[in-house]
């Protein structure tokens, strides 16, 4: 009998789409026997998630992302400096402002000499207008770097298991695969730099003569590219989700009580799941509303997507995990602010355990048929930390870290 293939899907989110998957993956891979992320079938990573996917299909475990990324405790070059994504596009700006001269001179003549109303010369004054605030380039030298130690790769034709990160080309709107034939050739962190460069933001990245922006622009998922493959289990994170207050639903009380037990969990009483200070998005100006519009916009694609995933590749079970909707702690939080990623990891890993425990009786079946187990006695460990609470020392942590482990120990024994 041929093993199940098991795949992941990975969304993007900015900075904290990835804070997020890192949280959801260590608590998802802690409880659930037989799954490795970092030996699946396959992996298909959009923007941020492309990031998190290449370190998974590089053999780096969902711990030793956190460690990277959120904690800052691996050893140099894995290592991650959030500075990297925070350098001003210093080579975009000096090229634009470049063209300053050439554009103001053409712009004076036009409405001078030929007639032209003023804002045809502004229109043309727009070119200078940089493509994007900060360079992704650190951030592509740092991933190099990475993907360069032993047992890594920065080539998609040398890792062991398939690896797709989607950008879009910026001059067709198309979608690109970079990892399958024709586009494997593009290392890996320029395919990571293209995928995640967010319009306005990253300015596109070029590779082979074509301009890349976010992959997202196009889908949420772009999942089919590893459902073709013949998936038994797909497993996919999206940390964008709308947010959703119901402030006058008769269930708001019931959710309320699980926020404030998980606030208490992350040693934040006060909680911010229905958050008081904001009883409507409109109330928060702009940068909220235009929030909740762009996370519309990537679930309702998400869920269309998913329903033409379900009919067109019924032979896979595909399970979605993503924040829930009435969690103001990732609606609220700066999805490019890292003061708060070690709390937003916790957050995300203990969200992803009550959504297990919740929805155990759907999700043990599912597992069982990829030859996983969900262990529910494992979930029932209320005292499961990803990272040490605050104040605790180490001892204190390895101490606990120890009791879980003679515990498990001695549940296996009774079996």
């Amino acid at each position: 009998m041929s093993q199940p293939k098991i795949g992941l899907a990975l969304a993007g989110g900015g900075p904290l789409g990835a804070i997020y998957e890192v949280g959801a993956l260590c608590a998802l891979e802690e409880v659930v026997d037989g799954l490795d992320f970092t030996a699946c079938d396959g992996y298909i990573g959009v923007s941020a998630g492309g990031f998190i996917a290449a370190g998974l299909a590089n053999g780096m475990t969902p711990r030793q992302l956190c460690a990277a990324f959120i904690e800052n405790t691996a050893e140099p070059p894995d290592r991650f400096d959030p500075a990297e994504l925070l350098e001003p596009a210093w080579a975009e700006f000096a090229q634009r402002l470049h063209q300053l001269p050439a554009l103001l001179a053409h712009a004076a003549r036009e409405v001078l000499f030929e007639g032209r109303s003023m804002l045809a010369a502004v229109e043309r004054l727009g070119r200078v207008l940089p493509t994007g605030l900060l360079s992704s380039e650190r951030f592509g030298a740092a991933l190099t770097r990475v993907f360069a130690a032993p047992g890594r790769s920065n080539d998609f034709r040398q890792l062991r298991r398939p690896l797709v990160l989607v950008a879009t080309d910026l001059d067709s709107g198309e979608a690109v695969p970079f990892g399958t034939p024709g586009w494997d050739h593009v290392p890996i962190a320029r395919a990571v730099q293209a995928s995640a460069a967010l319009p306005g933001l990253f300015p596109p990245v070029e590779i082979d003569g074509h301009h890349f922006v976010d992959g997202a622009l196009k889908k949420t998922l772009h999942a089919s590219v590893l459902l073709d493959r013949g998936l038994d289990l797909l497993i996919c994170l999206n940390p964008l989700v709308p947010f959703a207050s119901d402030r006058h639903s008769p269930a708001r009380e019931d959710r309320s009580r699980r926020a404030r037990e998980l606030a208490r969990k992350l040693g934040r009483p006060g909680g911010r799941w229905l958050r008081p200070g904001i009883p409507r998005l409109v109330d928060g100006g702009l940068p909220l509303v235009l929030s909740q519009t762009f996370r519309s916009l990537i679930h309702s694609r998400l869920a269309l997507g998913l329903k033409g995933y379900e009919r067109t590749h019924p032979q896979t079970d595909i399970m979605l995990f993503e924040p829930d909707p009435h969690d103001a702690e990732f609606f609220m939080a700066n999805t490019f602010s890292y003061r708060h990623r070690r709390h937003l990891a916790e957050h995300a890993y203990q969200a992803t355990r009550v959504l297990l425990r919740e929805r155990a009786a759907t999700l043990k079946p599912q597992f069982a048929r990829a030859g996983l187990t969900l262990r529910e006695d494992l979930l029932a460990d209320l005292e499961a930390r990803l990272l040490p609470a605050p104040g605790e020392a180490g001892i204190d942590q390895a101490l606990r870290t120890l009791r879980r482990s003679l515990s498990l120990l001695e549940t296996r024994r009774r079996r």
